[in-house]
Protein backbone atom coordinates (compact mmCIF):
# COMPACT_ATOMS: atom_id res chain seq x y z
CA UNK A 1 0.00 0.00 0.00
CA UNK A 2 1.36 3.35 -1.48
CA UNK A 3 1.62 6.16 1.63
CA UNK A 4 0.26 9.21 0.55
CA UNK A 5 2.26 12.56 1.08
CA UNK A 6 0.63 16.17 1.18
CA UNK A 7 2.40 18.49 1.04
CA UNK A 8 2.29 22.46 0.69
CA UNK A 9 2.75 23.80 -2.97
CA UNK A 10 4.90 26.76 -1.91
CA UNK A 11 6.78 25.57 1.17
CA UNK A 12 7.03 21.77 0.88
CA UNK A 13 7.35 20.19 4.59
CA UNK A 14 11.10 19.25 4.94
CA UNK A 15 10.27 16.40 7.10
CA UNK A 16 7.66 14.74 4.49
CA UNK A 17 10.53 15.19 1.71
CA UNK A 18 13.32 13.57 3.89
CA UNK A 19 10.53 10.62 4.05
CA UNK A 20 10.05 10.11 0.41
CA UNK A 21 14.01 10.29 -0.21
CA UNK A 22 14.33 7.64 2.44
CA UNK A 23 11.89 5.92 0.23
CA UNK A 24 13.82 6.42 -2.82
CA UNK A 25 17.01 5.11 -0.90
CA UNK A 26 15.45 2.13 -0.49
CA UNK A 27 14.45 1.57 -3.65
CA UNK A 28 11.30 2.65 -3.87
CA UNK A 29 8.87 3.98 -6.45
CA UNK A 30 6.91 7.26 -6.59
CA UNK A 31 4.71 9.20 -7.90
CA UNK A 32 5.52 12.80 -7.88
CA UNK A 33 4.09 16.07 -9.20
CA UNK A 34 6.03 18.32 -11.95
CA UNK A 35 4.96 21.26 -14.00
CA UNK A 36 3.98 19.03 -16.26
CA UNK A 37 1.84 16.28 -14.47
CA UNK A 38 2.58 13.32 -12.63
CA UNK A 39 5.49 11.09 -13.10
CA UNK A 40 6.68 7.75 -11.58
CA UNK A 41 10.12 7.97 -10.21
CA UNK A 42 13.21 6.27 -8.61
CA UNK A 43 16.73 6.19 -8.04
CA UNK A 44 19.28 5.89 -10.92
CA UNK A 45 20.44 2.71 -9.63
CA UNK A 46 16.71 0.86 -8.95
CA UNK A 47 16.34 -1.56 -11.61
CA UNK A 48 13.65 -3.05 -9.66
CA UNK A 49 12.02 0.44 -10.34
CA UNK A 50 12.61 0.75 -13.46
CA UNK A 51 10.96 -2.50 -14.49
CA UNK A 52 8.38 -1.64 -12.09
CA UNK A 53 7.83 1.83 -14.16
CA UNK A 54 7.69 -0.36 -17.43
CA UNK A 55 4.87 -3.04 -16.07
CA UNK A 56 2.61 0.10 -14.93
CA UNK A 57 2.87 1.51 -18.39
CA UNK A 58 3.27 -1.56 -20.39
CA UNK A 59 6.64 -0.46 -21.64
CA UNK A 60 8.93 -1.39 -24.75
CA UNK A 61 12.89 -1.54 -24.47
CA UNK A 62 12.83 1.78 -27.12
CA UNK A 63 11.23 4.17 -24.42
CA UNK A 64 13.50 6.68 -23.47
CA UNK A 65 13.23 7.44 -19.78
CA UNK A 66 14.05 10.93 -18.32
CA UNK A 67 16.60 11.97 -15.97
CA UNK A 68 14.42 14.87 -14.26
CA UNK A 69 17.51 16.94 -12.96
CA UNK A 70 17.94 20.25 -10.49
CA UNK A 71 20.18 22.21 -12.54
CA UNK A 72 22.53 22.58 -15.06
CA UNK A 73 25.66 21.09 -13.15
CA UNK A 74 23.51 17.79 -12.39
CA UNK A 75 22.72 17.46 -16.22
CA UNK A 76 26.46 17.96 -17.25
CA UNK A 77 27.37 14.89 -15.72
CA UNK A 78 25.26 12.41 -17.67
CA UNK A 79 24.89 14.07 -21.41
CA UNK A 80 27.22 15.48 -23.98
CA UNK A 81 26.31 18.98 -25.17
CA UNK A 82 28.00 21.34 -27.03
CA UNK A 83 28.31 24.99 -26.09
CA UNK A 84 25.63 26.22 -29.00
CA UNK A 85 23.24 23.44 -27.38
CA UNK A 86 23.86 24.35 -23.82
CA UNK A 87 22.91 28.09 -24.11
CA UNK A 88 19.78 27.03 -26.55
CA UNK A 89 18.53 24.42 -23.70
CA UNK A 90 19.99 26.86 -20.61
CA UNK A 91 17.78 29.71 -22.01
CA UNK A 92 14.50 27.51 -21.78
CA UNK A 93 14.83 26.12 -18.62
CA UNK A 94 13.58 25.22 -15.65
CA UNK A 95 10.27 24.45 -17.44
CA UNK A 96 8.18 22.46 -19.64
CA UNK A 97 10.72 20.62 -22.13
CA UNK A 98 12.50 17.18 -22.53
CA UNK A 99 15.68 17.37 -24.60
CA UNK A 100 17.05 14.32 -25.88
CA UNK A 101 20.74 14.32 -25.50
CA UNK A 102 23.57 11.69 -26.06
CA UNK A 103 25.00 9.79 -22.35
CA UNK A 104 27.54 10.09 -20.91
CA UNK A 105 29.09 6.69 -19.51
CA UNK A 106 27.51 8.38 -16.38
CA UNK A 107 24.43 6.82 -17.55
CA UNK A 108 23.20 2.83 -16.91
CA UNK A 109 23.07 1.32 -20.04
CA UNK A 110 19.96 0.19 -19.27
CA UNK A 111 18.51 3.38 -19.29
CA UNK A 112 19.61 4.27 -22.79
CA UNK A 113 17.87 4.45 -25.92
CA UNK A 114 19.44 0.72 -27.76
CA UNK A 115 20.27 2.03 -30.81
CA UNK A 116 20.93 5.69 -30.51
CA UNK A 117 22.41 6.05 -26.74
CA UNK A 118 20.39 8.68 -25.81
CA UNK A 119 18.66 9.39 -23.09
CA UNK A 120 15.94 11.97 -22.21
CA UNK A 121 16.59 15.06 -19.58
CA UNK A 122 15.03 18.23 -18.08
CA UNK A 123 14.74 20.73 -15.36
CA UNK A 124 11.59 21.11 -14.23
CA UNK A 125 9.81 24.55 -13.01
CA UNK A 126 7.95 23.02 -9.57
CA UNK A 127 8.52 24.16 -6.17
CA UNK A 128 7.60 20.69 -4.81
CA UNK A 129 9.67 18.58 -7.68
CA UNK A 130 12.79 20.95 -6.89
CA UNK A 131 12.68 20.38 -3.10
CA UNK A 132 12.51 16.12 -3.81
CA UNK A 133 15.76 17.24 -5.96
CA UNK A 134 17.57 18.57 -3.75
CA UNK A 135 17.03 16.51 -0.81
CA UNK A 136 18.20 13.38 -3.08
CA UNK A 137 20.96 15.00 -4.62
CA UNK A 138 20.90 13.11 -7.84
CA UNK A 139 18.60 13.14 -10.64
CA UNK A 140 15.15 10.95 -10.75
CA UNK A 141 14.59 8.65 -13.02
CA UNK A 142 10.61 9.25 -14.28
CA UNK A 143 8.41 8.54 -16.85
CA UNK A 144 5.38 10.47 -17.67
CA UNK A 145 2.69 9.10 -15.48
CA UNK A 146 0.35 7.96 -18.41
CA UNK A 147 -1.26 4.48 -17.84
CA UNK A 148 -1.86 2.33 -20.96
CA UNK A 149 -5.08 3.14 -22.95
CA UNK A 150 -5.12 6.38 -21.55
CA UNK A 151 -4.63 9.78 -23.67
CA UNK A 152 -4.38 11.89 -20.57
CA UNK A 153 -1.65 11.85 -17.74
CA UNK A 154 -3.01 11.38 -14.66
CA UNK A 155 -3.30 14.88 -12.54
CA UNK A 156 -4.81 13.64 -9.15
CA UNK A 157 -2.59 12.76 -6.42
CA UNK A 158 -5.80 10.80 -5.14
CA UNK A 159 -6.72 9.46 -7.97
CA UNK A 160 -3.25 7.73 -8.55
CA UNK A 161 -3.04 6.85 -4.67
CA UNK A 162 -6.63 4.66 -5.64
CA UNK A 163 -5.38 3.31 -8.83
CA UNK A 164 -1.77 2.15 -8.34
CA UNK A 165 -2.08 1.77 -4.46
CA UNK A 166 -0.48 -1.71 -4.65
CA UNK A 167 1.72 -0.59 -7.37
CA UNK A 168 3.61 2.24 -5.58
CA UNK A 169 5.93 3.09 -2.36
CA UNK A 170 4.25 6.77 -1.82
CA UNK A 171 2.29 9.34 -3.95
CA UNK A 172 3.73 12.92 -3.11
CA UNK A 173 0.75 15.43 -4.16
CA UNK A 174 1.14 19.05 -3.78
CA UNK A 175 -1.61 19.54 -5.86
CA UNK A 176 -0.58 22.37 -8.29
CA UNK A 177 0.88 20.11 -11.00
CA UNK A 178 0.94 20.54 -14.48
CA UNK A 179 -1.68 18.93 -16.86
CA UNK A 180 0.31 18.63 -20.09
CA UNK A 181 2.93 16.82 -21.29
CA UNK A 182 6.13 18.78 -22.12
CA UNK A 183 7.61 19.40 -25.10
CA UNK A 184 10.03 16.98 -26.40
CA UNK A 185 13.01 18.44 -28.79
CA UNK A 186 15.85 16.07 -29.82
CA UNK A 187 19.34 17.47 -29.94
CA UNK A 188 21.34 14.07 -30.30
CA UNK A 189 22.27 15.05 -34.12
CA UNK A 190 23.26 18.62 -32.47
CA UNK A 191 20.53 20.15 -34.46
CA UNK A 192 17.37 20.53 -32.77
CA UNK A 193 13.91 18.28 -34.25
CA UNK A 194 10.65 19.27 -32.24
CA UNK A 195 9.24 15.30 -31.71
CA UNK A 196 6.13 16.11 -28.84
CA UNK A 197 4.77 19.40 -28.73
CA UNK A 198 3.59 20.29 -24.93
CA UNK A 199 3.69 23.09 -22.33
CA UNK A 200 6.89 24.17 -23.78
CA UNK A 201 6.68 26.59 -26.23
CA UNK A 202 8.40 24.67 -29.36
CA UNK A 203 8.86 27.67 -31.95
CA UNK A 204 12.18 28.82 -30.24
CA UNK A 205 13.31 25.30 -31.64
CA UNK A 206 11.96 24.90 -35.03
Amino acid sequence: MAKYFDVHPRNPQPRAIGQIVDLLERDGLIAYPTDSGFALGCELGNRSGMQRIRAIRNLGDRHHFTLVCQNFAQLGQFVHISNAVFRAIKAATPGQYTFILPATGEVPRRLLHPKKKTVGIRIPDHVTTQALLDALGEPLLSSTLLLPGEDEPMTQGWEIKERLDHQLDAVLDSGDGGVEPTTVVDFSTGEPEVVRRGGGDPSRFE
